[in-house]
């Protein structure tokens, strides 16, 4: 009604149709439609005063709308709009009505038709949510720049970690390799020690490395990730999947950071570009005046500083927790390690608890093994009271017990062990494990003989022990076996049974 009483003000001023026209207010037709009605109605006269809005509009009626035709696509609404829920755009929907349905219009029916229904649907609506000092921060990660990696001597991807707290907009960024629960961990743990301190909640999307199961109501949160946040005393808050306006604020930070600090700056390696990103935060997106909050972060961040929670007096141990299967060795594997468990364990399922220095294992929240981490490929950590009894006899009986127990039997038997495994043919460990299991069977007394009589005829053999044993012959003095020959100390073989034990056979006899 504005433009009529503004049309109504210039015809009492004495403007001509065309004059009001040449303003474009109002065509002249239209004009002296007006200037007929408001001489009819007397509002021309310069001392009456210009009637209500709602008096011009009663007397000017609505205004005429084009004939209207009814489309060619009428027939087909529901088709469109059943497609155009789906998200399929017009020239699709276009195409399949020609297709499937025999339609002949063109194409701008089918868009004037989408329209149309656009202009029915309720209108999206957005709340932008509101955070008081030290409430929430929200975490999130983003692609960062390729980057060569020494470990692997590759070029690899970069990725960028960036916790912003949610009143002051002040940032914590750092680049990494990877997005796995140890990197997720430790960055949470950098992020709140350049803080100095902890916000109540910690608002993030649904990654691995923090949710087991990405849900609306009841997630699962990963159990490392659980720990962190009782350790530090702040509450996990995962947005619904699929809904990462829920935290629209690192959204906007981690774009902020590609934006404007990638693109113009060269990195040599990670711990360039992360120094880089530090000054970076400190200097230059602290201060500088937000778009949201018209403040700078830093100085926000000073007042909201006091109302965060303190840090913990001693860092909580930052674990990462996996599921691992013993194997029919007694082992688990964990990062390409192996840990002993005890044997009764083979085949069940075990929790395996992380830290930089150690691992521990757990069957149902009890301890099972502890071990020192590995840190190279195919390390093996064993403790042998976890073997089988049959398997940690094996290895408890090796070559310095064998000379231990034969030392305890007597000096024969020791030089007897000695020579046996100093063979530098065959592994002899076996023989000498053997010739001092004899002594249960036959006492140490007579194996200490045996031994004796064994080395004085220059036969260091298991048999010849467990012969002498066997016959007796070690109770029996030694005959006929010095010799004069120089060589005869150092024979390998005995060919006369005489010779060896001192007696003569009974088939020699006959």
């Amino acid at each position: 009604m504005f433009q009529y009483r503004a049309v109504l003000v210039r015809l009492r001023q004495g403007d001509s149709d065309r004059d009001i026209a040449r303003s474009r207010l109002m065509g002249r037709p239209k004009v002296a439609a007006l200037r007929a009605l408001a001489a009819r109605e007397g509002w021309l006269v310069a001392d009456t005063a210009l009637p209500e809005d709602a008096t011009i509009a009663a007397a000017v009626g609505q205004a005429r709308r084009a004939r209207s035709t009814v489309s060619t696509v009428e027939p087909f609404r529901d088709i469109v709009a059943r497609l155009a829920e789906r998200g399929v755009n017009g020239v699709v929907i276009h195409a399949a009505l020609c297709r499937d349905h025999g339609y002949t219009g063109s194409y701008s029916a089918v868009r004037r038709m989408l329209g149309a229904l656009a202009a029915r649907r309720p209108p999206e609506a957005t709340v932008r949510l509101q955070f008081a000092p030290g409430e929430a921060a929200q975490v999130d990660f983003g692609a960062g720049p390729m980057l060569f990696d020494p470990a692997r001597e590759e070029v690899r991807r970069t990725w960028c970690f960036v916790m912003t707290l949610c009143f002051s907009r002040h940032q914590y960024v750092e680049f990494v390799w990877d997005q796995t629960v140890a990197t997720w961990l430790g960055c949470h743990r950098r992020a709140f020690e350049w803080f100095a301190a902890v916000p109540a909640r910690v608002i993030i999307d649904n990654p691995k490395c923090a949710i087991t199961k990405a849900c609306a109501r009841d997630p699962l949160v990963q159990r490392a990730y659980a720990e962190c946040a009782e350790g530090y005393g702040f509450k996990i808050d995962p947005c619904p999947p699929a809904d990462p306006a829920k935290k629209g604020v690192v959204e906007r930070g981690v774009g902020y950071v590609k934006g404007n600090f990638l693109p113009t700056r060269e990195f040599r390696d990670l711990a360039d570009l992360n120094a880089q990103a530090r000054r970076w935060v400190l200097e230059e997106a602290g201060v500088r005046v937000h778009g949201t909050t018209r403040e700078q972060p830093l100085a926000l961040f000073a007042v909201e500083k006091a109302l965060l929670r303190p840090l913990p007096a001693i860092a909580p141990d930052l674990g990462t927790w996996a599921r691992g299967r013993v194997h029919r060795d007694c082992h688990v594997q964990f990062d390409w390690c192996f840990y002993s468990v005890p044997f009764t364990l083979i085949g069940q399922a075990l929790w395996l608890r992380a830290t930089d220095g150690a691992i521990a294992i757990y069957q149902d929240y009890r301890q099972v093994a502890l071990h020192p981490r590995g840190r190279k490929r195919g390390q093996r950590f064993t403790v042998r009271d976890h073997l089988p009894p049959d398997a940690q006899a094996f290895f408890a009986h090796d070559r310095d017990w064998c000379v231990q127990q034969a030392t305890k039997i007597g000096p024969a038997c020791a030089q007897f062990i000695e020579r046996l495994l100093a063979d530098r043919i065959v592994e002899r460990l076996r023989a000498a494990q053997s010739t001092l299991r004899l002594a249960e069977r036959y006492g140490a007394a007579r194996l200490e003989a045996a031994c004796a009589r064994a080395l004085a005829h220059d036969s260091i053999f298991y048999r010849t022990v467990k012969t002498i044993l066997a016959g007796g012959f070690d109770q029996q003095p030694l005959v006929g076996v010095e010799s004069t020959t120089p060589y005869a100390r150092a024979a390998r073989f005995v060919r006369d049974a005489e010779d060896l034990f001192g007696v003569v056979p009974s088939s020699a006899v006959h």
